[in-house]
């Protein structure tokens, strides 16, 4: 199993976190690919924990979708499951409404300021056609909405279906429909500085709906013929 660069030695607050942390990233980002076996020795060479943590992560993983469990006990890399992910997407969309719905009468000047400052790095990353940076960018636009929320089941609710999200957009922002999202994002934050909870909230909707169509879904729910639809995409 050809594993990424060992993981620093640097000793993690949270052996289970750090497990999970790099399983999660190295999936999303396709360093693991789709139908990779995962061999706890391997793992523990790599990520320098034992192999407790790494079960552990192994089962969080599972339970996001992101590996599978086969006969004899063989975990590998799930596929890219497009009906899944659509179905993630919808929860997704559904939550980032209510965070914003919810953190609207809470924001703060500094808030509305780093979601303008995030908007702008999302729309630089997009020019520069970096992936890695403009996903980045995205989590901390959306991310003030989920902490001035104050909910805290939040945070947990969305670890469970943002990364199978993650793994489409990287097509997503090949695309121009991607660009889109930077008039989305200053659409939200003009709301939400106006105070609209529930406009903004709706925007929040729509824009975060947007994956399904850039999937080019026919009128059935099938994808169609589409390279992002069926494997894995590439940095």
């Amino acid at each position: 199993m050809p594993l990424p660069a060992r993981v620093p030695a640097e000793r993690p607050k949270s052996m289970r976190d750090h497990a999970y942390t790099h399983l999660r990233d190295a999936i999303v980002s396709g360093e693991l690919a789709p139908g990779e076996r995962l061999r706890d020795p391997e793992l523990e060479a790599w990520l320098g924990v034992s192999r407790t943590p790494i079960r552990e992560a192994i089962a969080r993983l599972e339970a996001a979708g992101l590996v599978q469990t086969r006969r004899a006990k063989q975990t590998v890399v799930a596929p890219l499951d497009t009906r899944t992910a659509l179905a993630a997407q919808r929860i997704a969309a559904a939550l980032h409404a209510l965070a914003v719905r919810e953190a609207v009468p809470q924001l703060t000047s500094a808030d509305l300021e780093a979601m303008s400052n995030a908007n702008a790095a999302f729309a630089k990353a997009l020019r520069l056609d970096d992936v890695d940076a403009a996903i980045a960018a995205d989590d901390a636009f959306h991310d003030v909405a989920v902490r001035a929320s104050a909910n805290p089941l939040l945070p947990g609710l969305l670890e469970q279906v943002t990364p199978l999200l993650r793994r489409l957009e990287r097509a997503r922002f090949r695309s121009l429909a991607g660009r889109g999202s930077v008039a989305d994002h200053d659409r939200i934050v003009e709301l939400s500085a106006a105070g609209l909870a529930d406009e903004a909230a709706a925007a929040t909707l729509d824009n975060w709906s947007t994956l399904g169509r850039l999937l080019h879904l026919d009128d059935d729910g099938s994808a169609e013929d589409d390279p992002a639809a069926s494997v894995a995409p590439t940095p």
